[in-house]
């Protein structure tokens, strides 16, 4: 490992004299480029760059070790272990003790995390899902009430921070209590089968990428002139539709191909499930050569002409295959609820 993994918190010295931001910065910015042999290694790039910040934001905060465990994770495209070369910020914190000291603490801990990964090339979440924020900062208790209204109220707003923290993945700290409150959404699904409709519902709506006559269709304006967003038209429909069945038969994975393989098990799913993990590698693949790309907004836009006509047409059939897939995975819910 070229960054150190070390549990003893507040030690003062990190890995190649990585001690401040600018300088892990300037670690990443060298070697980020050795890592693109897969989306994989390019994903555990970035832990262990975010491992690195959130070592020395401890530090920073000079107040010594955490005054209890906590879990510190990262959820959309981080949790699912499917980002690109710019990855925004998603991420929260989960502490055990609810106290007012605590509470503090851990705030300010999770500002000093985000402002750290900005400085390092990790933009700022622009819905604010980061753990300087209060809602996604909390005790286990303060969590688990958050979880149940948010199941309760079931509003559009409510049902998407649902599926954002199912997503999340424990990347400093002890993963029991993420784990735990995953398994609250599990059983309260089972027994109020609606919040499966509710998800369905709430991302009903996919951009429309193939044309009437069969042709894809780009981006008309601006600088993604000839361009398709992968990130609405076609990432977005498999990620969604995988979650959503991964809920409903409790498989607590976040990387949406590790989801695919728990359902491939299952008799219902399993031929769907083995086009659908062959499109969604494609996917990660055709993402993973948007290298030469300089805001996170860039990293979602694929340029059509660029294609061989062979490409084009593997694209079509990944967006074809993955409104088939949202379709069947809405009349499975909407079978059952």
């Amino acid at each position: 490992m070229i960054l150190r993994q070390c549990n003893q918190w507040g030690s003062g010295v990190l890995a190649n004299n990585l001690e401040t931001y600018e300088s892990i910065k300037a670690w990443r910015e060298k070697h980020i480029y050795e890592f693109f042999s897969s989306s994989f290694s390019l994903n555990e790039f970035h832990d262990r760059v975010m491992k690195e910040v959130i070592e020395l934001a401890i530090i920073r905060i000079g107040k010594g070790d955490p005054p209890c465990d906590f879990c510190w994770f990262i959820t959309g495209s981080g949790g699912r272990f499917e980002q690109g070369l710019i990855s925004d910020q998603d991420h929260g914190m989960i502490f055990e003790i609810n106290n007012q000291e605590n509470e503090s603490y851990f705030l300010e801990l999770g500002k000093e995390i985000s402002d750290g990964l900005a400085l390092v090339g990790f933009p700022y979440c622009k819905g604010n899902i980061m753990s300087s924020n209060q809602i996604w900062c909390k005790s286990l208790d303060h969590w688990t009430e958050q979880l149940f209204m948010w199941m309760e109220e079931g509003s559009l707003d409510s049902i998407r921070n649902l599926q954002i923290f199912y997503d999340a993945r424990c990347l400093s700290g002890i993963k029991d209590p993420l784990l735990d409150l995953k398994y609250i959404i599990f059983d309260y699904q089972k027994n109020h089968p609606f919040l499966l409709k509710r998800f369905m519902e709430s991302v009903m709506h996919i951009k429309k990428a193939i044309g009437p006559l069969g042709q894809i269709i780009i981006e008309e304006k601006g600088k993604h002139h000839g361009s398709i967003n992968l990130k609405y038209s076609a990432f977005l429909p498999y990620v969604n539709a995988i979650r959503i069945l991964a809920i409903k038969e409790e498989i607590y994975v976040t990387s949406t191909l590790d989801r695919i393989d728990r359902l491939k098990q299952i008799s219902e799913y399993s031929e769907v499930m083995s086009m659908t993990e062959v499109d969604f590698q494609m996917l990660l693949d055709y993402r993973l050569s948007l290298f030469q790309v300089h805001t996170y907004e860039d990293t979602h836009y694929l340029k059509i002409n660029n294609l061989t006509r062979s490409e084009k047409k593997t694209i079509k059939k990944i967006l074809k295959d993955g409104i088939h897939l949202h379709h069947f995975v809405s009349r499975l819910i909407n079978k059952g609820c």
